[in-house]
């Protein structure tokens, strides 16, 4: 067994016979300016119940019926797939801001969430959804945890984060993980912003594996992600090694 990016526990390889249908989330990435440099909101869930069970995480969660509007698909035109898309980001971008006032108290605008991600678990996952990652300037006000799904918070630089994480005393899931590594080295809050302004989206769908060291998740980019059987050829590297604390984020042409 290993744990999914997204998800927790799932078998190696198929799993199942037929993929679980994909449902669709939103996570934002609420930043701020501190003494030291950029620092992150992190919630902690409930350790015995809820999914990402004693994770730190970002604020976020999946899209409600009440999310979707009936003019998001003419708002949304162009080819059927890309509409497809534009109309599902506009649901998740209501669906991102109404999770933070849910789970904070803070109020962010649509129009402020800069779109980071789209991580996709493997088919194997047993609850999977497809999560868009946006991050923001942290809006001013006084965090008002929703008791029934964080027991805490806390501001941290990211590195300070990936410490905690390697020494075991912080739990992350992998899409957090990989935020938090990509959140380092920045000076400043407008910095980040527009440094992913300018990367645009980037795709996650995740595959598993594993190494001697345990469990693997491969993205597009390694040579190993079509076929795990030599993970350890020669080639691309875009994986993160899971299996052992401090986790080992390899990703070969990426910024």
């Amino acid at each position: 067994m290993t744990r999914d990016a997204q998800t927790g526990p799932v078998p190696i390889g198929d799993g199942v016979s037929q993929a679980t249908p994909l449902g669709v989330a939103a996570t934002v990435v609420l930043l701020r300016d501190g003494a030291d440099g950029p620092e992150v909101l992190l919630l902690e869930r409930p350790h015995h119940r809820g999914s990402f069970a004693g994770a730190w995480v970002f604020p976020g969660g999946g899209v409600d019926p009440e999310d979707h509007s009936s003019a998001d698909a003419a708002a949304s035109r162009g080819r059927a797939a890309a509409a497809g898309e534009a109309a599902e980001q506009l649901a998740a971008r209501r669906a991102a801001v109404r999770e933070v006032r849910e789970e904070t108290g803070l109020e962010v605008s649509p129009d402020a969430l800069t779109s980071t991600a789209l991580w996709i678990p493997p088919l194997s996952a047993p609850k999977r959804m497809r999560t868009w990652f946006y991050l923001t300037t942290a809006p001013a006000g006084t965090i008002v945890l929703a008791a029934d799904e964080v027991i805490d918070y806390a501001w941290l630089r990211p590195a300070i984060a990936l410490e905690r994480h390697a020494s075991d005393v912080m739990t992350l899931v992998a899409p957090t993980w990989v935020t938090l590594h990509g959140l380092q080295g920045f000076e400043s809050v407008a910095e980040i912003v527009a440094h992913f302004i300018e990367r645009g989206l980037a795709h996650y769908e995740t595959r598993l594996g594993a190494s001697e060291r345990g469990q693997v998740l491969f993205w597009a980019g390694d040579v190993a992600y079509d076929d795990q059987a030599d993970i350890e050829q020669k080639g691309g590297r875009h994986r993160l090694e899971i299996g052992q604390v401090p986790w080992v984020y390899t990703a070969s042409d990426r910024a």
